[in-house]
């Protein structure tokens, strides 16, 4: 009888065991994270097993590019991941769609160690995780005297020697705000006028590219020595031509923003506040940037020469960065586009 009741003791202890191990496993939640994929394993080390640990929680990834991660979410009506990441002109959009919540910045505590102009540069939704910038470079070996201003594009010696970037990528619009200020106008006010002055730099440019790798190729063989290019080409444009320098341009470069937001159907707030102020970590800021995958935002991390340099990095060179206004350079894409397919015949 005893040996009954033990037996039926340590059987009742097994059930238990195994129904809290059940309930427990339940009430894991499932933390997901819409973004672009690259860097994989260098991600997995530096953000995911790390929160993984903070939080308890199962990680799920949605990858791909801007435009269709965004379509995704729109469809959605704003539900299925639980942070998105995005390119600054992208996320404008999610909020002009209203595809985004606001943030509670007293959640996010290390907001306040981030550069200012990432806190909240699109109203009082998700911050900037990386800067970036758009600027000029050029083969110093074959350009003299050095390029110092925007203007310099349309000096009568770069006559084919420039490659700019498509209408439909990053940087492309940027060309149109440059040319308005070439041709002494706002190129949203007066587009006709800027683009009257991208006519005239027609003859300077080789081609337009669309890719960075593109852009890479026509530096390797010689046949583009000046581009308007983001920052994150440089290194590979170096490795091609030890001579393509970054320009010291005395308007200044254009930053660009890398955003993380919080959808408006995320089930897990709490965590998504939580995420996004361990991404904006000096710790995790730190190896980005030491580990060559994102610049840092965070501006208590401290980089050697060496490795600044292939960043936008330091308080002095992000004051002197000129901003874009996403919410009306998206309104005025859609025309800027069918302007320049007229002038380049596309």
């Amino acid at each position: 009888m005893k040996a009954h009741r033990l037996t039926k003791f340590a059987a009742l202890a097994i059930l238990a065991t195994f129904s809290g191990v059940a309930s427990a496993s339940a009430q894991t939640k499932t933390f997901t994270i819409s973004w672009w994929g690259y860097n994989g394993d260098k991600m997995k080390a530096n953000i995911i097993e790390p929160f993984k640990k903070i939080c308890g929680c199962d990680m799920v990834f949605e990858t791909g590019n801007n435009a269709d991660r965004l379509n995704k979410l729109k469809l959605r009506d704003g539900k299925g991941v639980d942070v998105i990441y995005l390119s600054d002109s992208f996320s404008q959009l999610g909020v002009a769609q209203g595809l985004f919540q606001e943030v509670d910045a007293s959640k996010i505590p290390n907001l306040s160690e981030i550069y200012e102009l990432g806190r909240n540069p699109q109203g009082k939704y998700g911050p900037a995780y990386t800067i970036g910038r758009v600027g000029l470079v050029y083969d110093s070996a074959k350009v003299d005297p050095a390029i110092t201003s925007w203007a310099d594009l349309w000096r009568a010696d770069m006559k084919s020697s420039v490659s700019l970037p498509g209408i439909t990528t990053t940087a492309g619009p940027m060309v149109v705000l440059q040319a308005g200020k070439h041709a002494g106008v706002d190129a949203y006010e007066d587009s006709e006028k800027a683009f009257e002055a991208i006519s005239e730099l027609k003859p300077n440019v080789v081609k337009n590219y669309n890719t960075g790798s593109e852009l890479v190729n026509l530096i390797s063989t010689g046949e583009v020595r000046v581009a308007l290019a983001q920052d994150f080409t440089l290194a590979s444009m170096q490795a091609a031509v030890k001579t393509m320098t970054w320009a010291t341009l005395k308007e200044g470069d254009i930053a660009t923003l890398n955003m993380v937001n919080i959808p408006k159907g995320s089930e897990n707030v709490e965590l998504a506040h939580q995420f996004i102020n361990f991404v904006l970590s000096k710790e995790v800021q730190q190896k980005e940037a030491e580990q060559g995958v994102d610049a840092p935002i965070n501006s208590k991390v401290e980089l050697s020469p060496e490795q600044a340099k292939m960043w936008t990095y330091g308080a002095d060179q992000v004051s002197k960065l000129g901003r874009i206004d996403y919410a009306k350079l998206n309104d005025a894409k859609t025309d800027w586009i069918d302007q320049w397919n007229e002038v380049f015949g596309q």
